[in-house]
């Protein structure tokens, strides 16, 4: 039985507004700064992505892992810049209050599990006067590792003391759906951020919906039973 909704944050609850060309430019250059080859990095990856590479290049030298600790400083404080100004422009999608309104009276608790950092994610849930919805939130701070890794996910089931079967993930991105897969959760795509249909269903999706609007739709046709 599912008893807990977690939620993606961009491109889920809120339009994704971030200027990610733009964001990956700048951890480029800042990562070449610190002495990193630009040719290790493309634009196609997340500046996460990028980090996982930093980290295998610095050990392969048999440089200190405190170098790679400086890295991640400057490239978590070079998104959030970017994250905080998208912040302040993007909207809500709608319907996103009346929805986790309904969830709670469906008596579900509802987490955030989101690569975003807090200072972002804590504006946008002040901003749009939702964080009063929520049992857990848990950002990229929270964990040493973000989706699509399942520690990321873990630490949201743990905040809310479930089994991964008693949980279901609503996500954008096609990591969204790997995260849950991988731990056997349920994995519910929406098509109103920046993964298409076939991507969701490529990646694994369970089941795809068009806005957050039919998630208390959705979970109340689950069969009464339903263990994924």
């Amino acid at each position: 039985m599912i008893r807990a909704i977690i939620f993606d944050l961009d491109g889920t609850l809120t339009a994704f507004n971030l200027d990610i060309t733009t964001c990956r430019t700048e951890v480029i250059k800042q990562l070449t700064i610190h002495g990193l080859p630009s040719s290790l990095f493309s634009l196609k990856e997340s500046a996460f992505d990028m980090l996982v590479k930093v980290e295998r290049y610095l050990r392969a030298k048999g440089i200190q892992t405190q170098e790679f600790f400086k890295s991640r400083k400057t490239v978590f404080s070079v998104v959030e810049s970017f994250e905080l100004e998208a912040a302040r422009t993007t909207k809500m999608f709608p319907g996103v209050p009346e929805t986790l309104q309904t969830l709670r009276e469906m008596n579900l608790k509802i987490a955030l599990c989101t690569i975003s950092g807090e200072r972002a994610t804590s504006y946008l849930l002040k901003r749009f006067h939702i964080e009063q919805f929520f049992n857990a939130i848990i950002t990229r701070e929270s964990v040493t590792e973000v989706k699509p890794h399942p520690s990321h996910l873990e630490a949201a089931l743990d905040a809310l003391k479930l089994r991964s079967h008693e949980a279901m993930l609503v996500g954008d991105s096609v990591k969204d759906m790997e995260c849950a897969r991988q731990l056997t959760v349920l994995a519910v795509g929406v098509t109103t951020g920046i993964s298409s249909r076939k991507e969701l269903n490529r990646s694994g999706a369970h089941y795809i919906v068009s806005s957050i609007d039919d998630v208390p739709t959705l979970i109340r046709q689950l069969p009464k039973n339903y263990d994924n």
